[in-house]
């Protein structure tokens, strides 16, 4: 499948992949912008209010409706992080025309549906549905609130903002709780009207309709697009570690506490640091799995992740309280192993394997194929699949240990039980 890339105006452009090998089309419409505190919630919020209806069809359940008719397509709205850009829109999973019975075209209605809802919402005297921008609120609100319930997601999602503190990458998709509950159709209209002028518009399509009618279609749908001044995607901004190691120590009401580690690494060689991520704790034979989880039974969970965008390394981890020191000692050893060069053969080839099997495993996916292409857009990261293939079977451990060795540890970020730690809140 050989994508083609093509800019439609000015800002918008399209992502055109051939497929005949699945039985749906996927076409996606996504507003890319960069992150700021100030208008993460609106950004958060918008795309749910237009999901609601449009002139046309004004509710969901005419949307449901229209959607039946088209060989019960669907279309979900998105509001996704790729590095320090919100990226906020709409995917639609179609039959391909290939299946569909007497030739109908599916293509046309489909960009035309996407196009409504991006471009035509329904409004009241010039703004949005008071009763549908509410509903919204209260469902956002909830959507945050829940990562509090889950103190795993939640620690790793306290260790990015505090370590992250003043970037944009320290900003939730979501926005917060007092950012969305400032907003009002008054408010977030206008915000609206600028976005559609402002934002980077990528378009995606996978399936196997021709390039022509995919550009054609697309370009009645969004034919009243507003077109101002663009506002390129945010580059990700590359921090140093700080001298002094940041620690931070919250308590809640909680049996299990919760160990999170960030780090900054130096190193451009990012096909070595996707290996040590994956040697370091990044799959099921990784040594924080083997050693620190499974034979010295330290923690309930621990896992690495490999931020490529801004260079990042986190640590999550699921501890008893009184296991802090040793636990991070041990995390520490792993790490100290990998930027020693001390793994064997088989930790290298595993990570490797398990690496090339998940990018070959995504040509497989219409819907991975438009979360990788749409993370390049908004990143800026521009790499062929089977030129990464590529470049991680030429890594060598050498590689490895030397680009790991440029890893610092950035912020420490404990949460715990209210009483059995000696442990400062700060």
């Amino acid at each position: 499948m050989e994508p083609l890339r093509k800019k439609l105006a000015e800002g918008v452009y399209l992502t055109y992949v051939p497929a005949e090998k699945f039985k749906t089309s996927v076409l996606s419409a996504q507003l890319i912008t960069p992150l700021e505190v100030e208008s993460a919630a609106a950004g958060a919020l918008l795309p749910a209010v237009l999901r609601r209806g449009t002139t046309r069809l004004r509710d969901m359940r005419s949307i449901a409706a229209a959607l039946d008719r088209l060989y019960g397509a669907s279309v979900a709205y998105t509001v996704r992080k790729k590095g320090e850009n919100q990226c906020l829109g709409f995917v639609a999973s179609f039959l391909d025309e290939r299946y569909v019975p007497a030739g109908e075209r599916l293509l046309e209605p489909m960009a035309d549906l996407v196009g409504e809802l991006l471009l035509d919402p329904l409004t009241h005297n010039g703004r949005f549905l008071t009763d549908y921008v509410e509903s919204e609120k209260d469902n956002l609100i909830d959507a945050i609130e829940s990562i509090l319930n889950d103190k795993r997601d939640y620690a790793d999602a306290r260790l990015l903002q505090e370590m992250c503190r003043g970037e944009r990458y320290g900003i939730d998709r979501l926005g917060t709780v007092e950012g969305v509950e400032r907003l009002t159709n008054q408010t977030l209209y206008p915000f609206y009207q600028e976005l559609l002028g402002a934002a980077r518009v990528e378009l995606f399509y996978c399936g196997s309709a021709e390039s022509g009618r995919v550009e054609g279609a697309l370009d009645r749908a969004l034919a009243a697009l507003p077109r101002e001044r663009v506002i390129e995607p945010a580059a990700a901004e590359r921090v140093g570690a700080p001298e002094s190691v940041r620690e931070i120590t919250e308590t809640m009401d909680i049996t299990q506490s919760k160990l999170a580690l960030g780090y900054r690494a130096a190193s451009e060689d990012a096909p070595a640091l996707l290996l040590a991520n994956l040697i370091f704790g990044g799959y099921s034979n990784s040594k924080l799995f083997l050693n620190v989880r499974e034979k010295l039974s330290l923690c309930y969970y621990a896992s690495s992740s490999y931020h490529r965008s801004k260079g990042i390394f986190t640590v999550s981890s699921g501890i008893e309280a009184g296991n802090y020191d040793i636990a991070r000692r041990e995390i520490d050893a792993q790490l100290r192993a990998v930027q020693n060069g001390d793994f064997a053969p088989w930790e290298l080839e595993g990570a490797r394997s398990c690496m090339l099997s998940s990018l070959r495993a995504r040509e497989d996916s219409a819907g991975r194929l438009e979360e990788y292409y749409l993370g390049q857009a908004a990143t800026g990261i521009w790499e062929d699949t089977d030129e990464l293939i590529a470049q991680l079977e030429a890594v060598t451990p050498e590689r490895v240990a030397a680009a790991a060795q440029t890893i610092r540890l950035d912020t420490v970020y404990f949460l715990t039980g209210k009483e059995g730690t000696a442990h400062e809140v700060e």
